[in-house]
C-alpha cells in the first residue's frame, strides 16, 4: 500500500508539525508551502492522501481541490482539508468539489492521525466492506467495487470513493434504517459530532446520480430525524 502523504500548507510550522508527526507513524511526507507548488506535486508524486489548507495566498485551497478532482490521475486521491473556517457553508463548499474530510484549525495531531488512518483504509482499490461481504445485487441495483460504479438495469453511474461507501453500507441494510451517526462512524472511522451536514451534502450527489439512471424510481428514503433506508 502506498503510504505517501502530500501535505500543501504556507504555515511553514504546522506543516512541519505534520510532517514530523506523520513519519513517526510510518508514512513518507512531501510537503509544499503553496497551492501552485502543491498541484504540481500532486500530479508528479501521486500521493496516497493529500493534506490541504484552504488559506493560501495566490492560489487557494478549494482551487487546488477543485484542480485535483479535475486531473483523471488524483481524482479518486483522498483529500483531508485543514481549515480556520469552521461555518457549515464553507464545508458545504470543500464537500461539493469533493473534499473527502475536514479538519477546523487548531487541531489535536491525535485527531489528524485518527482521520488519515481512516481516509487511507477507505482508499483501497476495492473498499473493505465489498470484500467481505457477498451482496452486490439487489432487483436491478448491481454495486460494481472494482470501479466505484452503481449500474441500474442497462445504465451505470461513476460514484465517489465515499459516495460508493455510503451506497454499500445502506445497500446492505436494505429495507432498514441506517442513522446519520452509523454512517459517519462507519464511512469516516471515528465518532460522528453532532454535525450532519458531512452526510447530507454527500447523501444529495449520491442520489442525484441515482436518480440519473432510475428511470424515476427513488432508491435513498430520508427519515428525517433519523437517517436513511435504501428501498429496492
Amino acid at each position: 500500500m502506498n503510504n505517501k502523504i502530500l501535505v500543501i500548507d504556507d504555515d511553514i510550522a504546522i506543516n512541519e508539525l505534520i510532517k514530523v508527526n506523520l513519519e513517526l507513524n510510518g508514512y513518507k511526507v512531501i510537503q509544499a508551502n503553496d497551492g501552485t507548488i502543491g498541484f504540481a506535486l500532486a500530479k508528479q508524486e501521486l500521493p496516497s492522501l493529500i493534506v490541504l489548507d484552504v488559506m493560501m495566498p495566490e492560489v487557494d485551497g478549494f482551487t487546488v481541490a477543485q484542480r485535483i478532482r479535475q486531473n483523471e490521475d488524483l481524482s479518486k486521491t483522498p483529500i483531508l482539508m485543514l481549515t480556520a473556517l469552521s461555518q457549515i457553508t464553507d464545508k458545504v463548499k470543500g464537500f461539493n468539489i469533493g473534499v473527502d474530510d475536514y479538519l477546523v484549525k487548531p487541531f489535536e495531531m491525535d485527531e489528524l492521525l485518527v482521520r488519515v488512518r481512516a481516509l487511507l483504509k477507505r482508499s483501497h482499490l476495492i473498499p473493505e466492506s465489498c470484500a467481505t461481504r457477498e451482496l452486490l445485487t439487489l432487483g436491478d441495483v448491481t454495486l460494481l467495487p472494482e470501479t466505484y460504479s452503481v449500474k441500474i438495469k442497462d445504465k451505470i453511474a461513476k460514484l465517489t470513493p465515499i459516495e460508493f461507501d455510503i451506497l454499500n453500507l445502506l445497500f446492505q441494510n436494505h429495507g432498514n434504517m441506517v442513522s446519520s451517526a452509523k454512517l459517519l462512524k462507519d464511512i469516516w472511522g471515528y465518532d460522528p459530532d453532532d454535525n450532519i451536514e458531512t452526510i447530507r451534502v454527500h447523501i444529495k450527489h449520491l442520489r442525484s446520480k441515482i436518480d440519473k439512471i432510475s428511470d424515476g424510481k427513488k432508491y435513498i428514503e430520508t427519515i428525517y430525524g433519523g437517517g436513511y433506508k435504501f428501498n429496492v
